[in-house]
């Protein structure tokens, strides 16, 4: 028999949909409760995914339901005091990012829960998203060779106009940070997984759209510690030609001593060895939830390592290094400059 956890959540939010579809996908675990403060989406949520019972207070909840685990759902600014709260009782946390509003916040918050000594993941499922997950095996089993560069092109479309980011997360257009704090972060990390460590990055940023506050195109150079490097060139201005922008997020071209691995935009990967024509490489993937079923991958995966003990991809301390490199971003576009990692 499977082991059974027993999880909460807090958040109804627009993004909370996916990661309670999600759960109701996974045998091992039953969502006994959320909390929402506000009780018209608590219940949609509740009649939604067949879950029981709702708080308005978290405290409240996490107090009474004491679970083996709590999904926090909700904006960065919450995030320090609900983990904190969770890691005094002892109960295992996945936080959505962005982590914290602040670099240094995010290093407090997981500082406090690592002396709890409780276990703790980053929501950071790009790195899970299938296409990412296939791309992974093939540069582990060395078939494009020693990486030389990554370069992945994003066109997300949901920025113009005066009504950008619609009303799915209109909050964005308040953002005084937004293309790397809100979604550049998901492409920090995976080239981490990709390509290791980074050791340097050069930013240049801009404002495409007048009525947002905070950057929505970017060009952002990342220099690896193996001397590969990374090109993210992205804006959410901009459309993508593909039917839905937001299933890969983009176009992907990672360039190797041996030849070259592509993705695109509806999921495809191909292989072109150096030499040799372009090949479709098969593995499966399915335009089910968020983006490829990132969500219940991340998810699934953070059950199955909560029940064998092993660490979590995106633990604090691993997440606080893809942090660091989105700091020196900010850092690099501010003052013109190549920005070192380790100076910061």
């Amino acid at each position: 028999m499977n082991k059974q956890f027993r999880g909460v959540a807090i958040g109804c939010g627009y993004f909370s949909q996916f990661q309670y579809e999600a759960w109701s996908r996974i045998p091992e675990v039953t969502i006994t409760a959320i909390c929402s403060i506000d009780p018209d989406e608590a219940r949609t949520t509740m009649n939604t995914y067949n879950i029981n019972k709702y708080y308005i207070d978290y405290k409240e909840m996490l107090t009474q339901e004491m679970p083996d685990f709590v999904d926090i759902i909700t904006p960065p600014e919450t995030h320090y005091e609900m983990c904190c709260f969770a890691a005094d009782l002892g109960i295992a946390i996945i936080c959505q990012k962005p982590l914290a509003p602040r670099y240094d916040e995010a290093i407090k918050l997981v500082d406090y829960i690592t002396k709890k000594k409780v276990r703790f993941a980053v929501h950071e499922n790009f790195r899970f998203q299938p296409w990412h997950r296939e791309i992974k095996k093939i540069i582990d089993y060395n078939e494009i060779g020693d990486l030389f560069s990554l370069n992945f092109r994003s066109r997300m479309g949901d920025g113009w106009g005066a009504d950008a980011y619609l009303s799915r997360q209109p909050y964005f257009r308040d953002y005084k940070k937004l293309l790397i704090y809100e979604t550049g972060v998901h492409f920090i990390d995976t080239f981490r997984y990709h390509g290791g460590e980074i050791n340097s990055v050069f930013a240049m940023l801009k404002k495409l759209n007048p009525v947002i506050q905070g950057e929505d195109s970017a060009v952002v150079i990342l220099n690896f510690e193996n001397n590969a490097h990374a090109l993210w060139d992205a804006n959410r201005y901009n459309e993508n030609n593909f039917k839905k922008s937001r299933y890969t997020f983009g176009e992907y071209l990672i360039d190797g001593s041996k030849g070259s691995v592509r993705l695109y935009s509806d999921g495809k990967i191909t292989i072109q060895k150096l030499g040799e024509i372009e090949k479709q490489h098969e593995y499966s993937h399915n335009d089910t939830g968020f983006a490829g079923d990132c969500c219940y991958n991340f998810q699934k995966d953070y059950i199955d390592r909560l029940i064998s003990g092993k660490d979590f991809e995106t633990d604090g301390e691993d997440y606080l290094k893809t942090l660091k490199v989105q700091e020196a971003i900010y850092k690099s576009s501010k003052t013109k400059t190549i920005v070192n990692i380790k100076s910061l």
